[in-house]
């Protein structure tokens, strides 16, 4: 098992390498990633010297892109769950900018905390119809309130790697079951799948042999791919449509 999850290590570390493509822009440096957004365009992020180290920025693509699509951000309520997303990666909000600062020593880890908050600031708030009232998010936090299932919100694990994973909601062992881990995935792709499989893979040797991951996935207005399922459930993540939540209830409430 060790030597397995060391290989699928290493890809992902070839794929991320061989992927990423650089382009200087003035003093920026223009970082193409291969993580996806909604567009189905290429991620990226630009890199500056700043004080004795250096600056990292979304140069306001996902704040902006999220209010032109309709997405508004204005409410104390959004607004305080787009900052614990934040905080929990270390990224600030600058006038609409997602910010990082990142020495030599920190900068591969700083670069993928930054596009793990835009990842997630964008899976999040990307409502499928603008006049939706409520974020998936929320409503995963009303079902296990609902449920009575204890849960703690916006855990940062570091994993084995070195870099941080922030994870939706953690449930705590109990004399019954172990710790479960929760996602909530409001927009199901392969790339937010993988995402949190690679995740996954990094934390589960930091965590207590048994714990284990669930995501749930917003099926609300459309069909989930079988390869997003396959991906999650080839990396021991169990994968849990929204409209399927009530099969979990007891495992997740024990």
């Amino acid at each position: 098992m060790m030597n397995e999850i060391s290989t699928l290590l290493d890809q992902y570390s070839k794929w991320l390498r061989d992927k990423t493509s650089l382009r200087q822009i003035n003093d920026w440096i223009e970082i193409s990633t291969p993580y996806l957004d909604r567009h189905n365009d290429a991620l990226q992020i630009y890199a500056k010297r700043h004080n004795g180290g250096y600056l990292l920025t979304d140069d306001g693509y996902i704040i902006d892109d999220l209010q032109q699509s309709g997405c508004k951000l204005d409410t104390g309520k959004r607004q305080a769950l787009l900052n614990m997303t934040l905080n929990g990666f270390g990224v600030r909000l600058k006038d609409g900018h997602l910010e990082i600062p990142a020495s030599a020593d920190n900068f591969a880890v700083r670069k993928h905390n930054l596009v793990q908050a835009m990842l997630a600031v964008n899976d999040l708030f990307n409502l499928a119809v603008p006049i939706v009232a409520s974020l998936f998010y929320e409503d995963v936090v009303a079902w296990l309130d609902l449920d009575e299932i204890r849960y703690t919100p916006k855990v940062k694990f570091t994993g084995r790697s070195g870099y941080d994973h922030v994870f939706d909601f953690v449930i705590p062992k109990s004399r019954t079951s172990p710790e479960r881990i929760l996602q909530a995935i409001n927009r199901p792709s392969r790339d937010t799948a993988e995402a949190l499989a690679w995740a996954w893979i990094e934390t589960r040797e930091v965590r207590p042999p048994e714990s284990k991951a669930y995501a749930f996935l917003n099926d609300s207005d459309h069909t989930i791919s079988s390869s997003v399922l396959d991906a999650l459930r080839n990396y021991d993540v169990n994968p849990i449509p929204w409209s399927r939540r009530e099969e979990v209830r007891m495992d997740l409430a024990a």
